[in-house]
């Protein structure tokens, strides 16, 4: 009966990740208890089809620990050539009432962010990272940014 079980959750696992038909790209990494202000996130892009376009997200793991209302992020995507262009971006990590918004059903939540949309790739590609938080009326970034435990980059195909 125990093998039977087993068999049937591998079975579920499979099928719900291969029900996934948009990503082209999708991984994570871990800033582990927290995500030190010099800490830069990176990650080497495949080669992808430039004939088709493409949505890019980041993607996080955040927990309750996490203190802020918002998320500053730098993300640098590098071309083949070198050129960089960068980003500052914000996103809204919590409701008003203080509850991490996101999907999951502990207080772990993850967080699809979107990042470009309609994006044709040429070559391979490289994404930095990195967070930008601040402290209403400092000027220096948090060194630490608790609460945020995995950073992520995913790719989806536009059908």
């Amino acid at each position: 009966m125990r093998l039977k079980n087993s068999a049937l959750l591998l079975l579920v696992v499979v099928l719900f990740f291969s029900c996934d038909k948009k990503r082209v790209f999708d991984e994570y990494k871990s800033v582990g208890g927290a995500w030190h202000k010099d800490s830069i996130v990176t990650f080497d892009l495949p080669k992808l089809d430039s004939t088709k376009r493409h949505n890019l997200f980041v993607n996080l793991r955040a927990n309750n620990d996490y203190p802020f209302n918002n998320l500053f992020l730098i993300v640098a995507i590098e071309r083949p050539n070198g050129f960089t262009k960068v980003d500052t971006l914000e996103y809204q990590m919590a409701n008003p009432d203080g509850s991490l918004l996101g999907d999951g059903f502990t207080d772990l939540k993850e967080s699809k962010l979107v990042y470009k949309d309609k994006v044709r790739f040429k070559g391979k590609y490289k994404v930095h990272i990195k967070q930008a938080v601040r402290e209403n009326g400092k000027v220096p970034g948090v060194d630490a940014l608790e609460g945020i435990t995995d950073v992520g980059f995913r790719i989806e195909k536009i059908d």
